[in-house]
């Protein structure tokens, strides 16, 4: 059975059915693509900003909600629902992520992972369960039906 077979063959895509190699220092990539996308995101909401300002001659500094959450939801949901099924920073860190299946994630969960993750936040003990899980599954990817993998080797770029 080839690489490929173990990584999107079987009614799952769980820990049992992977090669040790496809769960390797998950946690500490996940930790350094978060970092990526964090700035990316930041940026991206900034440009929007200030676009916005310069558009509405100010009057939107009254009008705008906090764009942060806007652009993290769709940033998520676009990206890892898109065809390199990872973010790019989760690009940059070798990482994608899947369903359970090994299907393609959609939009929705995408964008669901995103909320859950941040809202995660607001309790950081409960990032504690990727330590207790054999998957290196944190809580939101749980409720979210998605398990975040090294990328295989022969489809790295």
């Amino acid at each position: 059975m080839s690489q490929t077979e173990h990584f999107y063959g079987g009614p799952y895509f769980v820990a049992t059915s992977l090669p040790p190699e496809a769960l390797a220092g998950v946690r500490t990539r996940r930790i350094l693509a978060l970092c990526l996308d964090f700035i990316i995101v930041c940026v991206l909401s900034f440009v929007i900003w200030f676009g916005l300002i310069i558009a509405t001659l100010g009057l939107s500094l009254f009008f705008v909600p906090p764009l942060f959450p806007l652009v993290a939801f769709f940033y998520n949901g676009l990206t890892v629902s898109g065809w390199r099924m990872a973010t790019p920073g989760m690009g940059a860190m070798d990482l994608e992520m899947r369903c359970l299946d090994g299907s393609r994630v959609p939009f929705l969960n995408a964008a669901v992972h995103a909320v859950l993750f941040y809202l995660s936040w607001m309790f950081p003990p409960v990032f504690l369960v990727s330590l207790l899980s054999n998957d290196k599954r944190c809580l939101h990817d749980m409720l979210a039906g998605v398990i975040v993998t090294r990328r295989p080797r022969e489809f790295a770029r």
